[in-house]
């Protein structure tokens, strides 16, 4: 009967959904959707009488409000949690994104928006009372935003003293790891020192006096001025312009081109900016099992299943084929 009323008013064919627990976006797809039908219940409680559940018009305006705060975490979770990767340094803004709307929406006039909203900036500020140090420092690690985002960002989420303090933290931070770094890679380009033989040392003349004398001074000139690190002159540049509307910026690829000038730096920054911030894409691409090893594949080795997952992923890559990715049946449809 819903489906026909539908048909009535020539709406897009399609079925409500259930929100799902283990999904974080499903509740705002639910909402969204019963809006778009919203003129659909009221002519269902005149067909069927045992329909007794329709929304209020004070409901409906609340699943508005509560869709627009929704529609930021849906925004951040296709972000942060979509099946092909971003790289790290995208995850602090959207973050910085869901901070200001619950602190814009905490006091609003509403009285249940405001109470609503008070209980997830309540959790929000329990989980995110940290500083995130790998999120920060991938976000110093974009050439659009380096130390810039986070004297945005920082004053927003913690009180003026405090957010000074997290920022010389995370500083103190990003330079440790890059002196590991260059430690590392200081030793794997040292070279054994040349034997010299006794016939060599017998043909060396005796430096003189003042050539001795000048070259302890080159080296201790040398040590006072301390030459500026790869890290030193990224942050000492300009940030990077680009349009805010282009969404096809490629930090790593950023990083490979500006590798012979960012040695040291590019290596650290590949590394950093593959880091996840979260599972879920991981625990779905595991999920694809079921679909490689069906009944009579159960014997497969967990080498060839390895070899056939990555193999298929190789191939899509290769020719450019992009997934369509199928809602999850978990979502039930009535």
């Amino acid at each position: 009967m819903f489906v026909e009323i539908v048909q009535m008013f020539q709406l897009p064919k399609r079925k409500l959904i259930l929100d799902c627990k283990t999904r974080w976006n499903s509740t705002y797809q639910m909402l969204k959707l019963a809006i778009d039908y919203r003129d659909v219940f009221p002519m269902l409680v005149q067909l069927d009488n045992n329909f007794t559940f329709a929304p209020r018009d004070e409901d409906w305006e609340n699943l508005k409000k509560v869709c627009e705060i929704l529609e930021a975490f849906n925004s951040a979770t296709n972000v942060i949690s979509g099946s092909e990767y971003p790289t790290s340094n995208l995850f602090l803004q959207e973050i910085v994104d869901i901070k200001e709307l619950l602190d814009e929406k905490c006091s609003d006039d509403d009285d249940f928006i405001r109470s609503m909203v008070g209980k997830m900036k309540e959790k929000f500020d329990k989980y995110w009372g940290e500083c995130n140090f790998v999120m920060a420092i991938a976000a110093v690690l974009d050439p659009r935003m380096k130390m810039r985002m986070l004297e945005f960002a920082y004053p927003q989420m913690y009180p003026n003293e405090e957010a000074q303090a997290k920022m010389d933290e995370v500083q103190a931070a990003l330079y440790e790891i890059y002196e590991e770094y260059a430690a590392e890679t200081q030793s794997a380009n040292s070279e054994p020192p040349v034997q010299i033989s006794q016939v060599q040392r017998d043909n060396v003349q005796c430096p003189k006096r003042s050539s001795s004398r000048f070259c302890q001074f080159v080296r201790t000139t040398e040590t006072m001025q301390h030459e500026k690190s790869e890290l030193d002159r990224y942050l000492e540049e300009k940030c990077l312009l680009w349009d805010e509307d282009d969404t096809s910026f490629d930090a790593l690829q950023w990083w490979k081109v500006n590798q012979t000038n960012y040695r040291i730096l590019s290596k650290m920054a590949r590394e950093i900016l593959a880091i996840p911030i979260t599972t879920v894409a991981s625990e779905a691409t595991f999920s694809a099992g079921s679909r490689v090893i069906d009944t009579y594949r159960s014997s497969l080795s967990p080498d060839t299943v390895q070899m056939l997952l990555c193999g298929g992923d190789w191939c899509l890559n290769l020719y450019g084929v992009k997934k369509s990715y199928k809602k999850q049946k978990t979502n039930r449809e009535f």
